[in-house]
């Protein structure tokens, strides 16, 4: 799918939430069927590796869906 939409980063697929949850980007009963998801975010770490600024934003799952389906 990233390479069909020409995406040249790293994304994350975390069908367990184990990652969604470390860094607290769960949403509760925003996905497909209500189940939790996990929304987009943004984060700059410092060389050592912590973070030192945030952003999330809202997620929208029926577009993310149907953005998705187009690209199978």
């Amino acid at each position: 799918m990233c390479n069909k939409a020409g995406i040249t980063f790293p994304v994350l697929s975390d069908e367990k939430l184990e990652t969604i949850r470390r860094y607290d980007l769960l949403i509760e009963e925003k996905g497909e069927d209500g189940r939790q998801v996990g929304g987009p975010g943004e984060f700059l770490l410092d060389n050592a590796g912590t973070v030192r600024w945030r952003k999330l934003t809202e997620i929208h799952p029926p577009e993310i869906l149907a953005a998705a389906k187009v690209l199978q």
